[in-house]
């Protein structure tokens, strides 16, 4: 059974991420959209610096009311320039601390829209055009966003959930429903060993569905967030 990388999004207002930092290898900074600011973006990256972990952001709708969960509609140059002022904000950042932004992972209902909505997808790549040579994108597989990355030369790194429940077209359960976010530390185990070992993930509907995956994202807002990533780290050895 091959490694894994698990990366985690942070400086959301949780607090724990000094406990879960040591345990990962990317981190996807939130930069003003959802949730951050200069302050928490100093922060999480002098953290992540101290730690080895690979830097990303997090750009999200520009919705701190509803945390970036709620699918909202903006014209195109609008939400382009928000994208955009967003990553260079971590950018910034970083380079005030000497570090690098390494990759790009839109955040919340964007994921979610740019994976299935091609307008919105082609939004996206245009918005993170200038950072393609520089910085790879997280991708869900066989996703809308996957192939329009592809097809405009950007590095990808396909990414799945260690602590979510997959529907079986591969769209995350909604966070509304009580199944939506696996907190049990055991369960998350065998849902991401399940995928390392088959290639293929278990959905709600208990059926085996193909899956790729580089990497592993754990939700730092998981209230057993700090647990379930010391029983993950253990699947790298």
């Amino acid at each position: 059974m091959k490694s894994i990388s698990i990366n985690c999004d942070i400086g959301e207002g949780v607090g724990n991420e000094h406990e879960i930092m040591p345990f990962i290898q990317h981190c996807n900074i939130a930069c003003g959209g959802h949730a951050g600011d200069s302050e928490s973006m100093t922060e999480m990256v002098k953290l992540a610096v101290q730690n080895n972990v690979f830097i990303g952001a997090h750009p999200s709708y520009p919705d701190k009311v509803n945390f970036g969960r709620k699918s909202l509609v903006f014209d195109s140059e609008r939400l382009i320039k928000s994208i955009r002022d967003q990553i260079n904000h971590l950018i910034e950042v970083a380079t005030i601390e000497g570090a690098k932004v390494t990759h790009i992972k839109p955040h919340g209902a964007l994921y979610n829209d740019v994976a299935k909505d091609a307008i919105l997808a082609k939004n996206f790549i245009t918005a993170i055009t200038p950072y393609k040579f520089e910085m790879a994108l997280f991708v869900p597989f066989n996703s809308v966003i996957e192939m329009i990355a592809i097809e405009n030369g950007f590095t990808i790194l396909y990414e799945a959930f260690a602590d979510r429940n997959y529907n079986n077209d591969l769209s995350l359960l909604n966070r509304k429903d009580n199944n939506a976010l696996i907190t049990d530390e055991q369960l998350v185990v065998e849902h991401v060993r399940e995928m390392i070992s088959t290639g293929r993930v278990n959905t709600v509907n208990n059926q085996k569905v193909e899956i790729k995956a580089d990497i592993f994202c754990l939700h730092s807002d998981n209230k057993n967030a700090v647990s379930i990533v010391k029983e993950l780290i253990k699947l790298r050895s």
